[in-house]
């Protein structure tokens, strides 16, 4: 049902592009047509892609990916402004009619392209535009004697078709630099199906934290398919906590749950995540790795700090707003009951559209040092 209302959203976008071209350009009907064909084939271009990489076609794929997904960022913003510019134009024609010329649609429509097409390209330099974000938290919970405990979490990479290995080297570059003791994914590591991607995550699989990497599943690692994400993951060195969880040394329990996507044959078990917390050292630094930024109730107190991701930050201004409906921490340090903390990370990919607009990507630095 999700899926079928974003197809029907992503629909309408391309119905309101197309009524606005054709009212300020007047094209030809063949012209018209045409431009209904692409549009509609635009509509259908995400399901062609995962088509395509089911099939094992990795340039077609790759080609209607670079093309469809990019197609998207610049149908939004288009989309977005022509509707604010609208919006705009029946107020002034409310409220300050005197004050109000008459802009012609093909003026309005070409001015409107214009700034889009310039949001997008500025997009996909943010999108690549890929910041450490440093963080030092004060516990109890790590020895004195270990001094510094050094963690650093990504989340929402979504290694796919539309990414290249430039991109993940540039990751695993931040990431060697910071030189953690622990790495972290919580979730959406893998989003696509091609055997490919694997050759990708060598950057990352040359990462060797002396306390180990751990990562959890997201809702794309079920997209992509769970045995085929988490063979990837695997393959670039990481232990998978499914609802499960680990006591490395350091003084630190790291925790993990699957992804409420994870269900049917493919959940691990029926362990609840008040399951896996409860029983952990009391002694010990505990670390919750969940990928979707929500606490659950009865949770707090019995962690330290949960990390998480998924809401990419809203990813292009202004849709963090419609994030918070649904995910009520923004990205950064929240304080919680008992004692807890919960970080959101914005994420280091992107989803869907190649761009992210006033939301750059983050890799974050955490700092454990001990506070009597």
């Amino acid at each position: 049902m999700i899926l079928l209302a974003i197809f029907a959203a992503y629909g309408a976008l391309h119905t309101y592009a197309f009524l606005k071209t054709r009212a300020a350009l007047r094209p030809h009907d063949s012209a018209a047509v045409l431009l209904a064909l692409f549009m509609a084939g635009m509509v259908c271009a995400p399901n062609l892609v995962r088509a395509l990489e089911k099939g094992g076609h990795e340039f077609p794929a790759r080609l209607l990916a670079a093309i469809g997904y990019g197609w998207m960022g610049f149908v939004f913003l288009f989309v977005l402004l022509h509707l604010t510019a609208d919006i705009l134009g029946l107020a002034a024609r409310r409220f300050a009619p005197s004050f109000c010329g008459k802009t012609a649609p093909r003026t309005r429509f070409l001015v409107v392209l214009s700034l889009a097409l310039g949001l997008f390209l500025y997009g996909l330099y943010e999108a690549g535009d890929i910041r450490l974000r440093h963080i030092s938290l004060s516990t109890p919970g790590i020895p004195e004697a270990a001094g510094r405990l050094r963690i650093v979490h990504i989340t929402d990479v979504h290694l796919n078709l539309i990414h290249t290995q430039a991109h993940i080297e540039k990751i695993a570059a931040l990431i060697a630099g910071a030189n953690p003791d622990i790495l972290v994914s919580t979730g959406d590591l893998v989003d696509g199906q091609m055997g490919c991607l694997s050759r990708w995550l060598e950057p990352l699989r040359a990462i060797e934290p002396r306390l180990g990497k751990y990562a959890v599943t997201g809702n794309h690692e079920f997209l992509s398919g769970l045995r085929h994400a988490l063979d990837l993951t695997e393959k670039a060195g990481f232990t998978v906590l499914r609802n499960e969880a680990v006591t490395v040394p350091g003084g630190v329990t790291i925790a993990g749950v699957d992804d409420p996507a994870v269900g049917g044959p493919d959940l691990r078990g029926t362990v609840s995540e008040g399951d896996v917390l409860s029983g952990l050292p009391e002694d010990s630094f505990v670390l919750l790795l969940k990928h979707r930024p929500l606490v659950e109730q009865g949770s707090p107190g019995l962690f330290d700090l949960q990390l998480s991701g998924h809401s990419h930050g809203g990813q292009i201004f202004p849709l963090h707003l419609a994030a918070r409906l649904f995910f009520p921490h923004a990205p950064g340090l929240h304080g919680l009951p008992g004692g807890s903390s919960l970080y959101v990370g914005p994420g280091a990919g992107t989803c869907g559209p190649p761009i992210r607009i006033l939301r750059p990507p983050v890799i974050t630095v955490i700092d454990l040092v001990h506070e009597a």
